[in-house]
């Protein structure tokens, strides 16, 4: 099985709202149901878990049902860090699934415009190569400063790529490279492909989309509305 894992753990308090994040409203409908419905609609897709904050569980459960979510198999409670959080999700799914061929895509809440594509690349990378990140070159100048205020070196940006979700993993290595982590004092890892650099295993990478933003401030909340709105002109490809 293919299963979505979406983390919406996260308070948002970059956003400076009186709500997390991924419950914002967008055109009458929460941010994180945009990110549900790529999934819902992605044939690959065969169940969707969610890591959620405490005290919106109902809410979401509510949303999901109002929005024809019918993939949702369960909502559990996040942890201290995204890491806990993560773990916390891959739990609740070790305990309903055991193949060995079962792979977690686990994905932000608050990337809502991740594609059909992006989330077959995935999971053909991991399929291929045992895990998948999604990730995109970078394109801009990189400086290196060690105080926000000043900078004397560059970052050769040829060999960079800016990581997204989602990242896939297989369930039974997943659930015991947590554990490693754990037992190694690996307790606040970015994300669930650093953990693995950490551990000393090797990323595979799938393909990306500058499209496929994270929703972090308030000027992001403006992009994706702009984004919602612009239709792709039939000559770009």
């Amino acid at each position: 099985m293919n299963i979505a894992l979406i983390i919406a753990g996260g308070t948002g308090q970059r956003m400076a709202q009186d709500i997390p994040k991924q419950f914002i409203s967008v055109y009458d409908k929460p941010v994180i149901i945009y990110t549900l419905e790529r999934f819902q609609n992605h044939p690959s897709i065969d169940e969707i878990r969610i890591v959620c904050l405490d005290g919106w569980h109902d809410s979401l459960y509510a949303y999901c049902k109002q929005f024809g979510i019918t993939k949702l198999a369960n909502i559990v409670s996040g942890g201290e860090n995204g890491q806990d959080s993560i773990r916390n999700g891959i739990y609740d799914i070790a305990e309903n699934h055991s193949s060995q061929k079962d792979i977690v895509i686990i994905h932000d809440a608050i990337r809502p415009l991740v594609s059909a594509d992006i989330i077959s690349d995935n999971i053909r990378v991991c399929r291929q190569n045992g895990n998948a990140t999604t990730v995109i070159p970078c394109n801009t100048a990189m400086l290196m400063s060690f105080d926000n205020l000043v900078s004397e070196q560059q970052v050769l940006r040829d060999n960079i790529k800016m990581t997204q979700t989602p990242q896939s993993f297989y369930l039974q290595e997943l659930l015991e490279s947590h554990k490693e982590a754990l037992k190694k004092g690996i307790t606040n890892a970015i994300a669930s492909c650093t953990m693995y650099v950490e551990l000393g295993k090797k990323i595979y990478l799938s393909m990306g989309s500058e499209k496929n933003i994270k929703l972090t401030t308030t000027e992001d909340i403006e992009i994706f509305k702009a984004l919602l709105q612009t239709q792709k002109d039939d000559w770009l490809h």
